[in-house]
């Protein structure tokens, strides 16, 4: 399977604009997650990289949501921005994942609230965490379940099947952290600060490289240039 991508400027593509949103928002919960980032950097700052990142998701999931409404959409008929369709499989996946991506900005908003005591915010931060995970993971399993419905053979060899694979693993991850993050009554602490971290830190590897492989893939000119040979002669 090839892994090199092209990150050539298309914004006009959903397909690209899905990719290349997740990544940016993947980056920046990996950065707010990862611990000399977290530690060094004040905690306003962590705080607000989480809420960028957070919107950056809510734009990809909106992103795939418009892609999946608009799939096989017939020339000449107008773009839809909104369409129910529950009885397809994708449809939920979709829209599952931007009901995930909307809690996780309820979530990474309020977490930017210190004043909250720990009844609350275990109801206004660790509540919409849990729910947003859950959400993203019901999605991945939706995504990989028609994947796999409509792909038998050489799924190893296909970048959507890693892709799908990598965003479900990072869904987990995500999940762990949340509930990891609970927040007990007798510290004032979450149960488990450090597997928050590692949780939120590889998923969203794995949702940045999953993402990563929905950019095109590289051309043989781009691999050749990127190996200092000459160009490929058209």
């Amino acid at each position: 399977m090839q892994w090199r991508r092209q990150f050539t400027w298309r914004p006009h593509e959903l397909e690209w604009r899905v990719a290349m949103l997740f990544i940016v928002g993947s980056l920046l919960f990996a950065v707010g997650a990862f611990p000399p980032y977290s530690q060094l950097v004040d905690g306003r700052a962590v705080g607000l990289t989480f809420v960028v990142g957070g919107l950056f998701f809510t734009a990809g999931g909106y992103s795939a949501f418009l892609e999946v409404i608009n799939d096989n959409r017939e020339a000449g008929t107008p773009f839809r921005f909104w369409a129910w369709s529950p009885r397809t499989k994708l449809w939920w996946a979709a829209f599952i994942q931007l009901i995930g991506t909307l809690l996780f900005n309820v979530n990474t908003i309020d977490a930017m609230i210190a004043t909250f005591n720990v009844e609350q915010t275990n109801r206004l931060v660790w509540g919409p965490d849990v729910f947003g995970s859950t959400a993203f993971l019901v999605a991945s399993h939706l995504f990989w379940a028609n994947l796999r419905g409509a792909r038998r053979r050489g799924e190893i060899d296909d970048a959507d099947w890693w892709a799908a694979l990598l965003n479900y693993l990072g869904s987990m991850f995500f999940l762990v952290s949340a509930i990891a993050s609970f927040t007990l009554e007798t510290t004032g602490e979450a149960v488990n600060i450090a597997l928050v971290n590692s949780g939120t830190f590889l998923g969203a590897v794995c949702f940045l490289v999953g993402s990563y492989l929905g950019l095109p893939p590289a051309t043989p000119d781009d691999r050749r240039g990127a190996a200092g040979g000459p160009p490929h002669p058209d």
